[in-house]
């Protein structure tokens, strides 16, 4: 290795380190949810990741004072620490997408005996250099079980994969499906660096794409914390506020309405069947708002405004439209209620309001409450 190649592959190892640092500085105090502190770990994993394969570098080039032992302790950091980031990102997969199999204290522990097997492994390595070892000239080589480090990490990564995309087709979960999506697609470019760096060692690849990757990874859990109803994964009031100022005010060709929607008799559902029930009940209502405006010709603004209240933003070339729109939505909660099978009847009422220049969000609100208060007396 060149020096100004070790000098390039070390940069480029400490950017990675860096950057993936700040994001765990930036998630200190974010972390109450336990989906959110296997994200945590998950970077804790990867900082030592970096940092032993960095330190590893550092010796091969002369930097650091170079010895079998060093280059053994550094290795056997580097290929745990590639387990255990795996695997923690696996249970954040699971944590997120309400899995039971999180709830199971036995299913977790049987999850992570490929780490334990990984931990063992190096450990009896350090004895006999099936996985990797320093040979008498000094020189770092791969042991004939080498690749079992890799099959037994990936393991975690291909399930997550394969859930993932299970997922993102799964209608019970299309309030999660962009999320989905990232959570499939996240470990592939990682995985692919890290093959990359199985065939070719000397290619800084891993540490940089994986740090890049949790990068987006991370801006994605903040844009949701910032802008997203946890419950539904509807736009929250105040990035509907936020489209209202920014979108709909400053466009004066297109015609807007509002829709508000609000539950009926949802404190009655919540009494009876607990607010477990009345939980899924307003994920129930959310799907079919967006299955509702999935089909509609214009894009829709949907947000839950508070409760068992929503609210959609949509351009419509006329009346028409927003009442075929109503309709539809309904339809989709009737197809809901009949999958789900719930004891209870769940409905709701939908008034809607055009906006007129001038009027604020809240007068159209007012406005589209009044229309949704006659639909509801209707529906009695």
């Amino acid at each position: 290795m060149g020096n100004d190649y070790a000098i390039l592959y070390l940069e480029i190892n400490i950017f990675a380190l860096a950057l993936i640092a700040i994001i765990r500085y930036k998630t200190w105090g974010l972390t109450e949810m336990v989906a959110q502190k296997n994200f945590a770990m998950c970077i804790d994993s990867q900082m030592i990741f970096f940092a032993s394969d960095t330190l590893y570098v550092m010796a091969k080039c002369g930097i650091l004072p170079y010895s079998a032992s060093f280059v053994m302790l550094t290795k056997e950091l580097y290929f745990f620490s590639t387990a255990s980031m795996c695997f923690f990102w696996f249970l954040y997969f699971e944590y997120f997408q309400g899995s039971p199999f999180v709830e199971s204290r036995r299913r977790m522990r049987m999850a992570s005996v490929l780490v334990w097997i990984m931990a063992v492994l190096l450990i009896i390595n350090l004895f006999n250099g099936m996985l990797f070892y320093v040979d008498a000239n000094g020189v770092y080589r791969r042991g004939p079980l080498f690749i079992v480090q890799y099959i037994l990490s990936y393991i975690y990564v291909f399930i997550t994969c394969i859930r993932a995309f299970i997922g993102i087709f799964d209608k019970k979960k299309l309030s999660k499906k962009n999320t989905l999506i990232l959570l499939a697609v996240f470990p592939i470019l990682p995985a692919c660096a890290g093959i990359g760096q199985f065939i070719y060692p000397q290619l800084p690849l891993a540490c940089m794409v994986l740090s890049l990757s949790t990068l987006v990874m991370y801006h994605n859990w903040i844009e949701q914390m910032i802008s997203v109803d946890p419950l539904t994964r509807l736009n929250n009031r105040k990035q509907l506020i936020y489209y209202f100022e920014h979108a709909v005010q400053n466009d004066e060709e297109d015609t807007v309405y509002l829709l508000l929607i609000d539950v009926n008799k949802f404190k009655n559902i919540n009494d009876t069947y607990g607010h477990i029930e009345g939980d899924e009940a307003i994920i129930r209502v959310a799907d079919a708002l967006r299955n509702g405006c999935s089909k509609y010709p214009y894009r829709a603004n949907i947000s839950r405004y508070g409760g068992d209240e929503f609210v959609i933003l949509v351009k419509a070339d006329n009346g028409q439209m927003v009442d075929d729109l109503k309709t539809r939505i309904n339809a989709e909660l009737d197809i809901l209620n009949n999958n789900a099978k719930t004891p209870y009847d769940l409905t709701i009422s939908i008034g809607a309001s055009k906006l007129v220049k001038g009027l604020s969000l809240n007068e159209l609100i007012s406005a589209a409450d009044k229309l949704m208060y006659l639909d509801k007396q209707s529906g009695k």
